[in-house]
């Protein structure tokens, strides 16, 4: 058995399947592109759904890859095992519509044997298989596993409901009894069995049917190979190592975590040891997390990492740091996962300021916050059912910022339970609900067969706006094939086409279509790409259409027109994004549209209006720079050299367009461009603003339409000019800062008359003095305008010693107020000011709360004030 790094284990496994014919696919980001069923990228197949479901036909179906990944629905199991991870690799390798079992095993078993290759010891392998999977266990048998090293297992299908499923086989390696957790005789002491002795290694799916809606199985078009294999499992073999955590992937971190201990070492006690672990694998999971554009916050994957970095720092607090930390090791993530993934070391600076920011924040309230978790777990100890109330640990997490997992871990070291359900009910946690919505999609899709059996050779004609022998090769109706169309819509291939289908944020081209005698046939109202990549065109039919005739095609010019004004831009507002706010700086989705573009991008502040400024001027200034856009045909790794920017989800074939405006602006992309910046004319931002947790939105117009949008603009200021009565436009702001000082001198003298009613008016009022049992009370409804005005008269009542009670109520445009103040008479017997108003404010419809001394209240129905100034008095007479 070979001893090696992890570097080069994950590229051994990626070269001995490249070297059977396999495109290394680069790992995608942890954020899906373009799937709402998922949160994270939880696997390697999950970046294939799009090949396994036949929206996208590979360019090779051999595919390899060394995937990042994060799963968080065992987060509290993380540290406590020997397995659990946030974040992980998953190596795999793939098959869309091409080998199958027939080599997938004898492959994995080449692999992982082969004194070439890993050299794993042939007597330690096992494998488990479905019953009536007589094919996989007959072909294990011949690859070399021992007959009596074969398991059958009900359990070895792979299915999530519907869609793509079928049998699978799991790889096991023996670790021996003495690693085990379990008696040699137990029952579970098998492969395959909940055990520590036999550790899976990797699973191979044959994906041969498809799981219908009415539950029927029937057989797939396209059989598809899924497999995957842990690479921190299989490190942990070659490195001889008790655990995932001692292996080259987080020893570095747990020692430099040790360094910042009072001395504690990793491996002297459980509950330390459970702490280092806990440390490296989330500083890991956020690091990449953020590298890939996520950010904290109180929902979805922002929570995620939110939850992360306090369950990481709560634990290096139990370790005795102090402080903020966690930011301190992201260099030591890095530098362990360069050679593979160096974006954790180019983004360090911005990775550590994330970090730090959020850890710095939870610390100014952890100390507070552990008291009362403390607090909480004595009151539940003592508690008939040992449970913390859902409001209170629903406090922890609003009031102290302790996610609802925190709590519950703290409560079950101590043995109690937390009331989850009153917990929901607080806070309508939609997280648990999106999860399940999540799960319910997560079907691979069904396989358009039509469309993946669509070979014919289209091409896309760019710089074109028409043409006029166009030959039909493809008529869609209905899901089928047809050689004539003559309902209301079709599907449409032709051998070209000048229309653009929808991709990279840019929608299609609309157009028209023409017989050779000029005469309209169809409206294209959409057009998208195929699984063998051609463009297809949506139309509405007016006339039949038939296959292998010719026709002219003529898209709308005034909509390309703007789309490549649209298209420019963007590339120049990303760009001036990264330069401006920092390279760190992520697209997150962009729509280019003719009449505007909208740009999505990762920020963790709103953007001042100095930076928006800024980056408008300087989009701008490069379009009046009138720099040539270059195109350059070439490969994605030549590209890279380039310095092109991408998105590597796996959309990229083997060759690629990179589009080039000077040394300004570089990015993969297949859209549709000006030639010259200086055709964009003009570049406006219209907007910024929040689209989500850690995202921020701008939209902006180009050409024509920021040209409206400024004419509109500077119709609105002339308008201003002559409502301020300003000569010239300069004087405007001069004329409303004088407005504006003449209304502040009005308000001055309205709020000083009104102080001089309000004192004649308190003198009437402090001279009703009534009494409730042995206290003086002075309690009416006055005639003011609302709180403020109250909150003057109770000031008034203090300084003049009235009363031991004062309850003063006012109504104001349908509202009602109430503010109630207590002297130190009614202190002494025990009066809270804050209990009194949460007797009186139901009956006028309202809330409110305060202070022993003085609480207010404001509600809906001022018919009721009467009645609750009564309640109250009645509730002092009983003291």
């Amino acid at each position: 058995m070979k001893k090696l790094t992890s570097s080069e284990f994950r590229q051994m496994f990626l070269d001995f399947f490249k070297d059977h014919g396999h495109m290394i696919m680069p790992s995608a980001s942890l954020i899906p592109q373009d799937d709402p069923t998922l949160l994270w990228i939880n696997s390697g197949v999950a970046t294939m759904k799009k090949y396994f479901d036949g929206s996208v036909v590979p360019k090779n179906h051999r595919i390899t890859s060394s995937q990042k990944s994060i799963r968080t629905n065992d987060i509290e199991n993380v540290g406590k095992t020997a397995r659990h991870q946030t974040f992980f690799e998953m190596l795999g390798n793939f098959s869309v519509g091409d080998y199958f079992r027939d080599e997938a095993i004898p492959w994995a078993w080449e692999f992982l044997t082969s004194p070439k290759w890993l050299g794993l010891p042939k007597e330690k392998l096992y494998c488990t298989v479905y019953p009536k999977d007589v094919d996989s266990q007959r072909v294990w048998e011949k690859a070399g596993m021992p007959a009596d090293h074969i398991v059958k297992l009900e359990d070895n299908f792979w299915d999530i409901g519907e869609g793509p499923c079928g049998p699978d086989t799991e790889i096991f390696y023996d670790r021996g009894q003495e690693n085990n957790d379990v008696a040699e005789d137990d029952p579970e002491n098998f492969p395959g069995g909940e055990n520590a002795r036999y550790l899976e290694i990797w699973n191979i799916v044959f994906s041969q049917y498809n799981h219908l809606p009415n539950g029927k199985y029937v057989d797939q078009p396209h059989k598809n190979i899924d497999t995957g294999m842990g690479l921190e499992r299989v490190l942990s073999i070659l490195q001889d190592a008790p655990t995932n955590f001692e292996t080259d992937l987080f020893l570095p971190i747990i020692h430099a975590t040790e360094e910042m201990t009072d001395g504690k070492k990793y491996g002297e006690n459980k509950e330390d040891t459970t702490a280092f672990k806990i440390i490296a694998d989330h500083v890991r999971a956020v690091s990449f997390a953020i590298a890939d554009g996520a950010l904290p916050s109180n929902s979805g994957r922002g929570y995620v990492l939110r939850r992360l970095i306090r369950r990481a720092d709560l634990n290096g607090q139990r370790l005795g740091i102090k402080g903020a930390f966690l930011y301190k090791l992201v260099p030591v993530v890095g530098k362990i996962m360069q050679s593979h993934y160096p974006e954790v070391m180019d983004q360090r600076g911005f990775i550590e300021n994330v970090i730090q920011n959020e850890e710095e924040r939870f610390q100014a309230t952890l100390d507070t916050g552990l008291t009362l978790l403390d607090d909480l777990i004595d009151k539940a100890k003592k508690s008939d059912d040992k449970t913390i109330s859902g409001k209170d640990a629903f406090k922890m997490f609003d009031t102290y910022g302790f996610p609802y997992e925190l709590t519950f871990e703290s409560a079950q070291d101590a043995g109690l339970k937390v009331d989850k359900k009153g917990f929901d009910a607080e806070m309508q946690a939609q997280k648990e609900r999106a999860r399940k919505a999540r799960g319910a999609l997560q079907s691979m899709g069904r396989q358009d067969v039509t469309l993946m059996n669509i070979k014919d050779k289209s091409v896309f004609e760019r710089d074109t706006y028409e043409e006029p022998h166009a030959k039909l090769l493809d008529i869609v109706v209905d899901d089928k094939l047809v050689d004539k169309a003559d309902g209301e819509h079709a599907t449409l291939v032709f051998d070209k086409t000048p229309f653009y289908a929808e991709r990279g944020g840019q929608v299609a081209d609309h157009g028209n279509i023409y017989d050779q005698d000029g005469e309209l046939v169809a409206k294209v109202t959409d057009v998208q790409h195929a699984p063998n990549d051609q463009n297809l065109h949506f139309v509405d039919l007016i006339l039949p259409m038939e296959k292998g005739k010719e026709y002219v095609l003529k898209i709308d010019k005034e909509r390309r027109e703007g789309l490549r004004h649209s298209h420019s831009a963007t590339h120049l507002l990303h760009a001036a994004l990264r330069q401006v706010l920092g390279e760190h700086t992520h697209q997150a989705g962009s729509l280019v549209d003719p009449d505007y573009l909208r740009f999505d991008f990762t920020a963790m502040e709103p953007m001042t209006p100095r930076e928006i400024k800024s980056v408008e001027e300087l989009v701008n200034q490069k379009i009046w720079e009138a720099i040539d856009v270059k195109t350059t045909i070439t490969t994605p790794e030549e590209g890279e050299k380039m310095g092109a920017l991408a998105l590597f989800d796996g959309k990229y074939g083997h060759k690629v367009r990179v589009v080039q405006m000077g040394d300004f602006s570089s990015e993969f992309c297949g859209g549709t461009h000006c030639s010259n910046t200086n055709q964009i004319g003009i570049f406006k931002i219209i907007s910024e603003s929040a689209v989500g947790a850690g995202m921020r939105r701008i939209e902006a117009v180009t050409s024509k339409k920021a040209y409206e949008y400024l004419a509109n603009r500077s119709s609105l200021l002339d308008d201003i000019q002559a409502d301020v009565k300003a000569t010239k436009p300069n004087n405007i702001i001069d004329k409303i800062d004088s407005l504006e000082s003449d209304l502040h001198d009005c308000q001055k003298q309205v709020e000083a008359l009104t102080k001089q009613i309000n004192q004649a008016k308190a003198g009437q009022i402090f001279d009703d003095v009534k009494q409730a049992g042995d206290l003086t009370v002075i309690a009416t409804v006055a005639d003011v305008n609302g709180m403020n005005d109250l909150r003057e008269l109770a000031d008034n009542w203090k300084s003049g010693n009235k009363s031991d009670v004062l309850v003063l109520a006012a109504e104001n445009d349908g509202k009602a107020n109430m503010i109630i103040s207590l002297g130190q008479k009614a202190l002494d017997k025990g009066l809270k000011a804050g209990d009194l108003i949460k007797k009186a404010a139901p009956i006028f419809g309202g809330g409110g709360g305060g202070r022993p001394n003085m609480a207010q209240a404001g509600g809906k129905k001022p018919e009721g004030l009467n009645d609750a100034i009564k309640a109250v008095i009645e509730e002092i007479s009983k003291n």
